[in-house]
């Protein structure tokens, strides 16, 4: 799959609607965003307007939906929102909202497709990630099964719906589906497909508080005979809204996926954890290098933005980034640190305080980029909710992470994290103030 420049938005895009499980009446309007911001959503009904990244690690287990939980707040039911957003290929948006749920709309994506058509999509000059899977992945629950092979360039998946005979009273046991899907495929084929549920299982939802917005215009109901009170768009409708479903879940990665899907009986919970499982491959091959990011940062780039130098650098490569808002990079930890001289030298560990310089020296890069930022130095100011969960040894390979909380002219305010090999060793709060070099 070659790789692409990232798109936004060229004018703001607006719904309308009722919230399928909550059934609250919400405004929702898609707003252009800067490259490398990937896609946000802005809680406009409550105090200080916090944002929701789409991101893997805010993803949350929620009965039928796709929930994100960020700095304190969450949104529901976003998985027809930003499986059209992918579609199209739209990477970078800032959605406000009144509300705690996106609105369902008619149950499928056609809407969302359409209003997001009409507002235009520009081009942006920074590249889109792409990640391939190069070996297969595999996530299971009892019967229900969802494999991530290698592909042939683009993202393809086989959908199995497969209900045994009689189960939830529904005349409907079998459906079968594939796509290759482009912006075309989506828009055509699987956009139209509604959101369903089985007539038996509808007192349980209601008494679960789920539904309160559902109706049979814009839910199917599926019971013996088949399909009460309304008619199928297509005949195999239930398993292309089950591979909606899939593409929005998936698109929380943040890169263009190129692989072949095979799934049996998968839903939420499923996609969930072969997000995760990707997610876990992807930073085991950035690790290993065997994933070259074009927005990475070579040591003589590194060198130029940070005053720092041997042995007080405390970065090696920078291996993403995305725009202002994240960073990773790695720190190889070897025995000629000259650390490891003083700092119990009969059992060298790398001290926790130098893992907090190597996360502030990794912020400092990203908030540095910002051309209004050009010839400042980002002076830390205050660290908060550390924690130093592991120890760091010779022979380890340092991950770290930054994302941005807020940046202003004066002021930037980051979280932080140190993993090895996946596992989470240091983490904290970091702000900066920003001043004339």
């Amino acid at each position: 799959m070659p790789a692409r420049q990232q798109r936004t938005l060229k004018s703001a895009a607006e719904f309308r609607g009722v919230g399928l499980h909550s059934g609250k009446e919400v405004q929702l309007v898609v707003k252009p965003a800067e490259p490398g911001n990937g896609i946000s959503f802005v809680r406009t009904d409550l105090e200080g307007r916090p944002e929701i990244r789409v991101r893997p690690e805010h993803l949350k287990s929620r009965e039928r939906r796709s929930c994100l939980n960020d700095n304190g707040a969450e949104i529901h039911t976003v998985e027809h929102l930003l499986a059209s957003l992918w579609a199209l290929g739209i990477d970078n948006a800032e959605v406000e909202t009144n509300g705690e749920e996106v609105p369902g709309m008619d149950g499928s994506a056609q809407d969302f497709v359409a209003g997001l058509r009409a507002a235009g999509i520009a081009e942006q000059k920074a590249p889109k990630a792409v990640y391939a899977v190069k070996r297969p992945i595999h996530v299971q629950e009892g019967q229900a099964s969802l494999i991530a092979i290698p592909g042939g360039g683009a993202l393809s998946v086989d959908y199995h719906l497969d209900y045994p005979v009689g189960r939830n009273g529904s005349a409907v046991t079998r459906q079968t589906v594939a796509f290759r899907l482009s912006d075309e495929t989506f828009e055509k084929e699987i956009a139209l497909a509604r959101t369903f549920v089985f007539e038996n299982e509808v007192e349980g939802l209601v008494a679960a508080g789920l539904g309160k917005g559902a109706n049979t215009q814009n839910t199917l109901v599926v019971g013996p005979a088949g399909v009460k009170e309304n008619t199928l768009r297509c005949d195999d409708e239930l398993a292309r809204h089950k591979v909606l479903d899939l593409v929005g879940d998936l698109s929380i990665l943040g890169v263009d996926l190129d692989a072949h899907l095979i799934a049996t009986r998968s839903g939420h919970a499923l996609n969930m954890k072969l997000v995760h499982r990707l997610r876990e491959e992807m930073q085991r091959e950035e690790e290993l290098g065997d994933i070259q990011r074009e927005s990475g940062l070579e040591i003589r780039q590194i060198l130029n933005l940070l005053p720092h130098r041997y042995p007080f650098l405390m970065i090696d490569r920078v291996i993403e980034l995305e725009g202002y808002k994240r960073a990773v990079a790695i720190k190889n930890v070897t025995i000629n640190e000259p650390y490891f001289q003083g700092h119990w030298p009969g059992q060298p560990i790398m001290p926790g305080v130098l893992q907090l310089e190597a996360m502030a020296q990794l912020a400092g890069v990203l908030l540095l980029r910002k051309l209004e930022n050009t010839g400042k130095l980002a002076v830390l100011w205050s660290i908060d909710k550390v924690k130093l969960r592991g120890a760091v040894v010779p022979g380890d390979q340092l991950r770290i992470e930054v994302e941005t909380i807020r940046a202003k002219p004066s002021l930037g305010q980051v979280e932080a994290r140190c993993k090895v090999g996946g596992k989470l060793v240091a983490e904290a709060e970091l702000k900066f103030t920003l001043i004339d070099a």
